[in-house]
């Protein structure tokens, strides 16, 4: 007789519930909240603002190598295990960042935390998974999927709030009380599953090859998403030598692994409908989220003058908007609403979310971008919940850490792909709308001279010199001519967004969207224990 599944509740489940989805949220926050802090950090210690950013292509790299990983470590080390070593590498190497006193030194330990955060977001997934039954997994998603929208939202402001009251260690030091209190709460609360007891560690194949060739053409691929813009794309030898050899690390790592016996990265799974649809529609998701996350704060600082602080807070109402209506599209799920309605829905307000932000102008007030951040979190949930859930239905218990593992890179590379793509199509429409806009000026422009003419008389009259009031009204044009290009093109950056998730539209159809029945789902959790 199969011994019926159990599953924690009450207290113990709060207690998983809240390590799992804080661990998530620490370890995302990681990947934004230095971005605001470069500046001070540069100048603390002394280095250029472009060899400080090696301070968030490192964290991004070390994510990138470890999250597809992550299943075949937990399987390797003990799930328990490994999320504990993960969780104090992570809180030790935040230690030893604020401690840093040299820029080298900084940007190896910031290595070492990606690699310890990179194991916190899938097996905080998959831990919290297990706490639920899986007829209940759709509000497991909707918790989770909670985590993944607020740490890149959190990021941003937290970082401003600390750098205008504090200086830069404290954004590494404020991890560590977390990262404390996560460990002792694993310890105690979260259990090894019946097979991570007694691992005989000789039975496990390891796939050395296939470990290799996945971090050489993935740390490849988000060098050059996170550094081609700074390097100028295929103009940089390094660029180029790198480009090639993410094609031919994943091309071969994703050939060794379809034929290895005991792959270290179960690519068979892609096989599952349900699985290779969720995927995709998650990398369009990872793009949508993280560019219009990306586009937003440099719009409203370059263009409208935000301070930092002013630009992570105008993301806030969009995280709020997710964080409300996920449970209640959790709980839709949990009821038999079909996801194809979720899905399709959170695409239609994404996309309206990115028409309506690129009708922003020079004149548009923080109340104005309101509505279209309250738009992309609701969007964001009505996407992220049910594909959270989709990833893992029809796999089985055994597969299911590399189904998770894969959603989880395939969603990052999203984003690394949104935020790479955003910044070079930003930059070349900046030149573009700059030449539409000199080619209407000219000297016998009557709006123009008239405008030169304004800006002169007010400079004379403060006391300069016809010649000095002259080259001020050029400035002052110069500047104008400046900020209207760049508005223009981040509005054009919001359009290109929704016509990206139009042209993803079709692989909502391949979703696996009925109902599983009871009895699939006892078996499912008989399985699984």
């Amino acid at each position: 007789m199969t011994e019926p599944a159990s599953y924690p509740s009450g207290f113990k489940r709060i207690v998983i519930v809240l390590t799992t989805i804080s661990a998530a949220i620490m370890e995302l926050i990681d990947t934004s909240i230095v971005n605001v802090g470069l500046t001070d950090i540069s100048g603390s210690l002394g280095a250029t603002i472009e060899d400080t950013s090696w301070l968030i292509t490192a964290y991004a790299i070390a994510n990138v190598i470890i999250i597809p990983l992550t299943g075949f470590l937990a399987k390797y080390f003990g799930r328990k295990n490994y999320y504990l070593a993960s969780t104090v590498i992570f809180t030790a190497a935040s230690y030893l960042c604020g401690e840093s006193d040299s820029l080298i030194e900084l940007i190896a330990w910031r290595f070492v935390q990606g690699i310890g955060g990179g194991a916190l977001l899938s097996t905080s997934q998959s831990i919290l998974f297990d706490a639920y039954q899986p007829e209940k997994r759709a509000m497991a998603s909707a918790m989770f999927g909670m985590g993944i929208v607020l740490g890149p939202t959190i990021g941003p402001t937290l970082g401003g709030y600390i750098m205008e009251h504090s200086s830069w260690p404290l954004i590494f030091f404020i991890n560590i009380p977390f990262g404390i209190v996560a460990v002792l709460l694993t310890w105690l609360y979260i259990d090894r599953k019946p097979e991570e007891i007694n691992i005989n560690r000789k039975e496990i194949h390891i796939d050395y090859t296939g470990i290799l060739l996945l971090a050489i053409g993935v740390s490849s691929l988000q060098y050059v998403l996170e550094r081609g813009q700074t390097e100028d794309w295929f103009n940089s030898r390094d660029i180029i030598y790198l480009s090639i050899l993410s094609v031919f690390g994943i091309g071969f790592f994703i050939w060794h692994e379809l034929r290895h016996p005991h792959p270290a990265i179960d690519l068979r799974i892609i096989k599952n409908r349900n699985l290779f649809a969720s995927n995709v529609l998650t990398f369009v998701c990872g793009f949508g989220l993280f560019g219009s996350v990306f586009i937003f704060p440099v719009l409203v600082q370059r263009v409208l003058g935000y301070t930092p602080m002013e630009a992570g807070l105008g993301i806030v109402p969009g995280a709020i908007a997710a964080i409300c209506m996920m449970p209640i599209i959790g709980k839709g799920l949990s009821s038999g609403i079909r996801p194809i309605y979720f899905v399709m829905t959170g695409f239609i307000v994404f996309i309206l979310h990115g028409y309506v932000s690129s009708l922003a102008n020079l004149d548009a007030s923080r109340e104005w971008f309101i509505v279209p951040q309250i738009m992309r979190g609701v969007g964001t949930s009505f996407l992220m919940v049910p594909l959270i859930n989709q990833a893992v239905i029809g796999i089985s218990p055994q597969k299911m850490p590399y189904a998770i593992s894969l959603t989880n890179m395939l969603r990052q590379l999203g984003g690394s792909f949104g935020i790479a793509i955003m910044n070079t199509y930003v930059a070349q429409r900046v030149a573009i709308h700059r030449t539409d806009l000199v080619a209407n000026l000219t000297a016998n422009d009557p709006e123009t001279t008239e405008r030169l003419k304004q800006v002169a008389a007010f400079t004379m009259s403060k006391g300069f010199s016809p010649q000095q009031a002259t080259q001020a009204g050029y400035q002052i044009l110069e500047g104008t001519l400046t900020k209207q290009s760049y508005l223009h093109a981040y509005l054009d950056g919001f359009l290109l967004i929704s016509v990206f998730l139009i042209c993803a539209m079709p692989f909502i159809f391949l979703l696996d969207t009925k109902k599983q029945s009871a009895a699939t789902l006892a078996k499912v959790a008989e399985e699984a224990h």
